[in-house]
């Protein structure tokens, strides 16, 4: 008996199907139980593997019952996340909306960790020879993926490139040798870290047109920008984004702490989008 574990494969087996689509065969079994009616009611014994497409509007949605050693019982029902809307890729490779910020930087960094230096320099082999295998991968879309969909290791290398050219030539410096000395690399043991703090500041640090570029360039930026300017609409009189580039409403106490707010708001959703997640903000 699985004791503790009870129920987890179960769990595993289900978030494997609703990622998939497909409503796995049941194993094991030769033929219906006879204590169960299977001509009343819309249960089904799964003998094959089907397709769970889902109704339109409708998430996938499925029970897992664990069953103790001691005779506990637990029920959970699992519904599958809410889908992603796919972002088209650009010509110069850049993701948008889906969270990097375009323009911003003509250089692109792309962060490896893992437990072990060999451990690392495996990842660096692996990251190369895909990057030299599809020519279509987004440059910034592979920096963003790892920092934001990867675990982070004691064991760091960072390698920093301009274009793809740049990129795979680091990579390969620090494939053939320790990582310290190639040119746009740097790599290191992390020691434990503390808490992130975003800090912002007051009254004074505003200018006209301030957070223009960004609202331009970074779908993140200008999307949280107008959830601000949603926000303060019912207590206002002027539009966010017109006082924004006017010197002299800036100059107004009761114009300009909203307008710092609403851009450090969006400033720190950035960085959150950026993989790097505060544990408190101020400002």
């Amino acid at each position: 008996h699985t004791q503790a574990a009870a129920g987890v494969g179960g769990i595993i087996k289900m978030v494997m199907a609703m990622r998939h689509g497909v409503l796995p065969k049941t194993l094991h079994v030769d033929r219906p139980s006879t204590h169960v009616d299977w001509s009343a009611g819309a249960v089904r014994l799964l003998t094959e593997a089907r397709e769970w497409a889902g109704a339109p509007g409708r998430p996938r949605r499925a029970g897992v019952s664990a069953f103790g050693i001691s005779g506990t019982n637990a029920h959970l029902i699992l519904e599958q996340a809410p889908e992603e809307a796919t972002e088209p890729r650009s010509a110069a490779g850049d993701v948008t909306s889906a969270g990097v910020c375009e323009g911003v930087s003509a250089a692109v960094p792309w962060v490896l960790s893992a437990r072990s230096a060999q451990a690392l320099r495996e990842q660096v082999l692996r990251l190369r020879d895909s990057v030299a295998a599809d020519l279509d991968l987004p440059l910034a879309g592979v920096g963003h993926a790892l920092v934001t969909t990867r675990s982070l290791f004691e064991h760091r290398q960072v390698v920093i490139g301009a274009d793809r050219d740049e990129l795979l030539a680091a990579l390969a410096a620090v494939a053939e040798g320790d990582g310290s000395g190639a040119p746009g690399a740097v790599s290191g043991v992390a020691k434990p870290a503390g808490r992130t703090v975003f800090v912002f500041p007051g009254q004074g640090a505003q200018w006209a047109g301030m957070g223009r570029e960004l609202r331009e360039s970074c779908p993140v930026f200008a999307r949280r920008m107008r959830e601000c300017a949603d926000a303060l609409a019912p207590y206002v009189d002027w539009s966010l984004f017109d006082v924004l580039d006017d010197a002299e409403a800036l100059e107004r106490v009761d114009v300009v702490q909203p307008a710092l707010w609403a851009v450090m708001v969006s400033l720190a959703e950035v960085w959150r989008s950026y993989g790097v997640r505060p544990d408190a903000v101020v400002g």
